[in-house]
């Protein structure tokens, strides 16, 4: 009896060390921001506490440092942060240490985008991790794996002339999803490769689906019926398709009327349904999905028009920016069910917004960073400081408590929480 109770509580201690070891993967895979609009890509923060105040100048600046071109977002893992950026015609992964901002790697390639408006010709992409491996593609369509512990290049695919991809008013956008060792990326290219997956082992291609050009707003994955499934809102229409294959399973036709637009808010998913948005007239719709199609529940000019900013949702409320960013922003609160505005902030600006908790975690274009309560009834700021220099126009990362955020030529790094890890 005794050696049986003695085995019988080895097998408990290792199946709770294991159930231990899994919770401490989890947390720390909450507390990492690993691509475009975080762990999930819904713009949802999850990782430690935040302070409940911050000092009467702001949060505290852990560092700063002078980056080249580009729109592209910061991402953040474990105790490295990593941006994608264009330095003397080479676009750049660079890894930093997340506590001291020193460069650990910079690899890159020649960069050709031409801007046709004078713009910026850095990437607009942001990159994307999953294990030892960062994909990142330019804005001329050059996809880039590097090892994210040495930045040696894995692999390289120029979706222009493997894959017909075409330039798109702004450059390449759509940042890149890595979902069951693929990855998925929506170039706009000719010959059945509107979508591609590739292998993120060797970059061959897994898969390519449909015609449509590219929009800028990235791909997400979710479930649709308990099926895993893609979402891509491409310049015509918003698409789902099987992961495995890329076989199409509806389309929903849906963009702005006029030609010289850009639909750039990557589509969000709110339980069982779907909210796009746009600028230039289109405004916003609210889909039910299931494989056999999409079913808008309701649709409206006058809820939310989000020019370049993925909105968040919190407890049956969405929270985003509206208006075209050059004609000015307001910022909103819209009711799930009905699209009814609850209320507007009058002459916000463009930005971005991350939810954390029951907090909005706001940036604004001129650099202001904003704390307010995720309330539907009124707009509620509780804390403001000037953190960053004219045009913050990248996404930031929010990771284990340290917001890394990009102006127009620096990176910086500023402590939202009372404690943070240990310097590497």
């Amino acid at each position: 009896m005794t050696l049986i109770s003695c085995r019988g509580s080895l097998r408990c201690f290792h199946f709770l060390r294991v159930a231990c070891s899994v919770m401490l993967l989890l947390i720390e895979a909450q507390a990492d921001w690993p691509q475009f609009l975080g762990p999930t890509r819904d713009g949802v923060y999850a990782g430690k506490a935040l302070s409940e105040r911050w000092p009467s100048e702001g949060p505290r600046q852990l560092w700063a440092r002078a980056v080249g071109q580009g729109f592209s977002g910061p991402i953040a893992v474990g105790d490295r942060v990593f941006l994608f950026h264009r330095q003397n015609d080479r676009d750049l992964l660079e890894c930093f240490e997340a506590r001291t901002g020193k460069t650990v790697w910079q690899e890159g390639v020649p960069a050709t985008y031409r801007d046709d408006f004078g713009f910026d010709e850095g990437p607009r992409a942001t990159p994307a991790v999953q294990e030892d491996r960062i994909v990142a593609i330019g804005a001329d369509a050059l996809v880039q794996c590097r090892s994210i512990t040495t930045g040696k290049q894995i692999w390289e695919v120029d979706c222009r002339k493997k894959f017909g991809a075409r330039k798109a008013f702004f450059g390449f956008a759509p940042s890149p999803l890595i979902q069951n060792g693929k990855v998925i990326l929506a170039i706009g290219g000719t010959e059945g490769a509107g979508v591609i997956a590739l292998n993120l082992d060797q970059g061959t291609l897994a898969w390519k689906s449909g015609e449509d050009e590219a929009s800028h707003a990235s791909p997400i994955a979710t479930t649709i019926q308990g099926r895993q499934r893609l979402l891509i809102l491409t310049r015509e229409a918003l698409v789902s398709l099987n992961p495995l294959d890329g076989h199409e399973l509806f389309r929903y036709p849906w963009r702005p009327s006029m030609s010289a637009s850009v639909s750039a808010a990557t589509p969000l998913v709110i339980s069982d349904r779907v909210l796009l948005s746009a600028s230039y007239g289109v405004g916003s719709v609210l889909l039910e999905c299931s494989d056999s199609g999409a079913k808008p529940l309701w649709e409206r000019k006058d809820a939310l028009s989000s020019h370049y900013s993925t909105s968040v949702t919190s407890e049956g409320f969405i929270y985003g920016f509206d208006g075209r960013q050059e004609q000015g922003c307001d910022l909103r609160c819209v009711e799930v069910t009905t699209g009814a505005v609850r209320w507007t902030q009058d002459g916000f600006g463009a930005g971005s917004v991350i939810l954390a908790g029951k907090e909005l975690i706001l940036l604004s274009e001129k650099g202001e960073l904003i704390r307010a309560a995720a309330d539907p009834s009124a707009f509620k700021a509780k804390a403001k400081a000037q953190i960053l220099p004219f045009l913050a126009r990248a996404h930031p990362a929010l990771s284990d408590g340290v917001l890394y955020a990009r102006s127009k030529d620096k990176l910086f790094a500023h402590a939202l929480a009372e404690t943070l890890p240990s310097k590497p």
